[in-house]
């Protein structure tokens, strides 16, 4: 392997030169305690940086077995370490000048969820540890200036690489409370399926956020406080007795004025399937990880998908069996939704009346009166919940405000006041008594027929030309062809849609067989997920630095989305 000084020797040969001699660098070299490899550099300055990363052997890095000894608390110290790191380097970002990009030092910035990053990566058997970073290597026009990027390799870089990712520079006691928070957390998810539970809203925990653009905590927000006959009380192998709100399997319905925490409540608990890092206010708010919020989608492509458990009979006579369009409406939207949703393998769905199709929802007596049911080809969710829960073990949670029809449905109601909840179920359940209810029905036969068999798309051979870029959290657009993002509300991180963008090549180039289903295809890439991670998506041995990891159920929702796909 080449040394520091080799490459010092180099960088100073070629200074001056044409910008492109700058790819005489690439490979790897030895410094002090780590190794650095130049993986790719750019084309000239004013191009998307240079991708280096930093390989320390675990011996080196020193960190102890019993901070990295469980998947979650690997994820979570790899979290922390990027977090220090970004700190560091943000020192000297742009302190070597130049044009364009030059002496930028750029790595992941995670936000308040805890979240598996190509950034840092950490082996679980010995504790290597690999940084991936981005690098503007600097130029005066488009002539190199190896003496800026000698200041970045070798001034600027060993300083941050000392002082942030080996442990004997580190406070231990704060990593330690990082490792104890993500076993806390992991204790919690096991205790809801202990205890028949959905999700879990520590007392204290303050769910409302800073601002519409900000997910910090809100300064002087109120703490949540359970009503005492939900209250549970979880013994934590670290922090000791914590007590919270527990969400009973079934169907939970929130209700309540307006401005009064229906909505904050529930987008805490759509987020609540990842951990949050210490004080984000909802490290304790823990929802079942296969959790998926439904929601009206418009316009939205829909392919091969069976949503006859809640559309049948259609006035031009379109099939709902296999249930094609690619301008859907409201209703036919939110039934894919559940449907595909329900395909994933999800037991939790989470429901906004604010963002759902009312038609799909719910039909009071009156409207049942004036058009007749053999009129109406919609089989509202109000009519399937129940047999959803008391068949299939699917629970909801629902959040409405202005209709009290799923009181009727409903086996545990929460009203929100002023962003406590009270328990209102018996209340409002005798209030309802005075009410007609909606007889809820049960299909003859499965909720659907997931044996949607995927073809490969000839765009993705790699001897065609693929133009694929993601636009923000908003979209990944495929050779001009959007995929449409934005109502996938549990996606928490840019560099998460930047995975879901890779995550689709990879299954149209490696797992699209034309054989098996889109079920076992994400099964087979759930597996391989959980096996060797991101690290599915290295090419040439190289893995971007700015990916974030997904759930399978938003690799589902991004390929369902996906117009060109072929079934």
């Amino acid at each position: 392997m080449n040394t520091s000084q080799d490459l010092k020797d180099l960088l100073f040969r070629i200074n001056r030169k044409s910008y492109p001699a700058y790819k005489d660098t690439k490979g790897s070299y030895r410094f002090p305690g780590y190794v650095l490899s130049i993986d790719h550099v750019q084309g000239d300055p004013f191009a998307a940086p240079s991708k280096i990363s930093l390989h320390i052997k675990g011996a080196q890095a020193g960190f102890p077995e019993s901070l990295y000894a469980t998947r979650e608390m690997r994820i979570a110290l790899q979290n922390q370490l990027i977090r220090g790191f970004a700190a560091h380097i943000e020192k000297y970002n742009f302190r070597a000048k130049g044009s364009g990009k030059s002496g930028l030092i750029a790595i992941s910035k995670p936000g308040q969820e805890i979240l598996e990053r190509s950034a840092c990566t950490m082996d679980a058997k010995n504790g290597d540890l690999t940084i991936r970073l981005e690098v503007g290597f600097p130029a005066n026009g488009r002539t190199i200036n190896s003496g800026e990027l000698i200041k970045i390799l070798f001034d600027f870089l060993p300083v941050c690489v000392k002082d942030a990712l080996f442990y004997r520079n580190l406070d231990a006691r704060k990593l330690e409370q990082v490792r104890a928070l993500a076993e806390d957390q992991t204790f919690i998810r096991k205790e809801l399926a202990a205890r028949n539970l959905t999700a879990f809203v520590a007392n204290d925990s303050v769910l409302p956020r800073e601002s519409g653009v900000s997910s910090r905590p809100m300064k002087n927000g109120i703490p949540f406080v359970s009503p005492d006959s939900m209250a549970v009380t979880l013994d934590l192998p670290n922090h000791g007795p914590l007590t919270g709100m527990g969400i009973p399997c079934g169907i939970t319905l929130i209700v309540g004025g307006g401005y009064h925490g229906k909505s904050t409540l529930l987008e805490a608990l759509e987020l609540g399937v990842y951990n949050h890092i210490a004080g984000d206010g909802r490290e304790y708010v823990i929802t079942r990880d296969d959790a998926v919020k439904i929601r009206a989608e418009d316009g939205r492509s829909i392919k091969h998908t069976d949503i006859s458990f809640f559309i049948n009979d259609l006035p031009n006579h379109k099939d709902t069996h296999s249930f094609y369009s690619e301008d859907a409406s409201g209703s036919t939207s939110q039934a894919a939704n559940v449907i595909e949703a329900l395909e994933t393998g999800s037991h939790l769905l989470l429901i906004d009346e604010d963002t759902s199709a009312t038609n799909f929802m719910i039909r009071d007596e009156l409207m049942q009166r004036v058009v007749n049911r053999n009129q109406e080809p919609i089989t509202p969710f109000i009519e399937r919940v129940q047999w959803l829960s008391d068949a299939q073990g699917i629970s909801s949670i629902l959040v409405a405000g202005s209709s009290g029809s799923y009181f009727h449905v409903a086996d545990t109601i929460l009203q929100m006041d002023h962003y406590k909840p009270v328990d209102i179920t018996a209340f409002a359940k005798k209030e309802a008594e005075a009410f007609p209810s909606i007889q809820p029905s049960a299909p003859s036969g499965a909720v659907a027929d997931y044996r949607r068999v995927i073809q490969p798309d000839p765009a993705f051979r790699p001897d065609r030309r693929l133009k694929m870029k993601v636009l923000g959290m908003d979209s990944i657009s495929v050779n001009h062809d959007a995929i449409d993002l934005r109502c996938l509300e549990q996606l928490a991180d840019p560099e998460q849609i930047q995975a879901l963008s890779a995550l689709l090549c990879y299954v149209e180039r490696r797992l699209f067989n034309g054989k098996d289903t889109l079920h076992q295809i994400m099964d087979q890439l759930d597996k391989e997920l959980s096996t060797r991670g991101l690290e599915i998506l290295s090419e040439g041995g190289r893995l971007a630095p700015n990916l974030a990891m997904p759930r399978i159920q938003e690799v589902y929702a991004c390929i369902n989305r996906f117009r060109g796909l072929k079934i």
